[in-house]
């Protein structure tokens, strides 16, 4: 079970708030809906807080509508803040914000940018997942 996945144009979260006794997704297909489910502790855990924010940012992202990458770069900063202002003392959160943030200044094309947010949520993604493995697997010894 993976406590968020990328579905194309959404990410699936498992909602923390209804553990241990049921096991509900949510479809989250915008920054706004991924600030809230944050913000309402249905997204829990650092790690997995960073993941979140970072396919928030790309969901974000791919709503902008604009050819000028300076355009582009002053619309993705109001849904930055959006998700950074969902949990204030959340380190994760605001590294990965940091992070995305760095690859869309370091883009060129608009199409490029977006393309490079998403991959960079997925590697974000990806760190977390081999990083919990790795703890799995320590603990098991």
């Amino acid at each position: 079970m993976k406590p968020i996945e990328w579905l194309g144009d959404k990410i699936r979260v498992i909602d923390q708030t209804r553990l241990p006794h049921e096991e509900v997704f949510l479809e989250l297909g915008d920054h706004r809906e991924v600030a809230d489910a944050i913000k309402e502790l249905r997204i829990r855990g650092a790690p997995d807080i960073g993941v979140a924010a970072a396919y928030g940012l790309a969901l974000g992202a791919q709503t902008i509508e604009t050819g000028s990458k300076d355009d582009f770069l002053a619309k993705l900063r109001p849904v930055s803040e959006t998700l950074s202002s969902s949990r204030p003392t959340a380190v994760n959160l605001f590294w990965a914000l940091e992070r995305m943030n760095r690859v869309a200044q370091s883009g060129e094309e608009v199409s490029q940018i977006k393309a490079e947010l998403l991959a960079e949520a997925q590697r974000i993604e990806a760190e977390n997942d081999e990083a919990n493995r790795r703890l799995s697997e320590f603990g098991a010894e």
